[in-house]
């Protein structure tokens, strides 16, 4: 919270939807679609959002979309024991076919209504906007799936060999679908 660190208070807060921003055409240096990418489930809607972020940024200035990947729920699912369940079987096997990811009885555990990309699909979806794609990151990196991460992140050695490990696979285009978030470095 601003309130917690007077030291740096909040310029500013709008409350606005990524399809639709007030906002000046070519007024910003960077656009961080954190949320939008994969709360809006429909395609269509994806673009809206992108074509928006294109409208407000500089040229030069830079995008960074975010997307779910398209196996993070079959990986959670390995990792937390969801697959032992039969009902999140059938929500990953649909996952795993066109992305639309849905919680039909609003199990807390298994997320919300939600479209999880595919990395070539987040790319493809930048580009038609008009934005140039400079490379598709893995956010988490392969700490996400030690069951120990505490473990290791608590011994300085372990910890220095993972952030050493981090840039070694992040643009990986073969394992980037490993990572439960993946985003979109782009610029105007």
């Amino acid at each position: 919270m601003s309130q917690a660190q007077p030291e740096y208070p909040l310029a500013s807060l709008a409350i606005g939807d990524a399809r639709q921003l007030n906002r000046a055409d070519n007024s910003v240096d960077a656009v961080l679609l954190l949320g939008p990418l994969y709360h809006l489930t429909e395609r269509t809607d994806r673009i809206i959002a992108l074509r928006e972020a294109h409208r407000l940024l500089k040229t030069g200035g830079f995008a960074f979309a975010t997307g779910v990947s398209r196996f993070a729920s079959t990986l959670d699912g390995l990792f937390r024991g969801h697959l032992d369940d039969p009902e999140f079987v059938e929500i990953v096997k649909q996952d795993l076919i066109d992305g639309q990811h849905r919680n039909p009885n609003n199990h807390p555990r298994y997320f919300t209504k939600t479209f999880f990309h595919h990395p070539e699909e987040l790319r493809a979806e930048v580009e038609e906007v008009g934005l140039h794609s400079e490379k598709i990151l893995a956010i988490e990196g392969p700490g996400w799936l030690l069951q120990n991460f505490q473990e290791h992140w608590n011994d300085v050695g372990r910890r220095d060999r993972l952030l050493e490990a981090i840039p070694w696979l992040e643009t990986e285009p073969t394992i980037l679908g490993m990572s439960a978030h993946i985003m979109a470095v782009a610029y105007k």
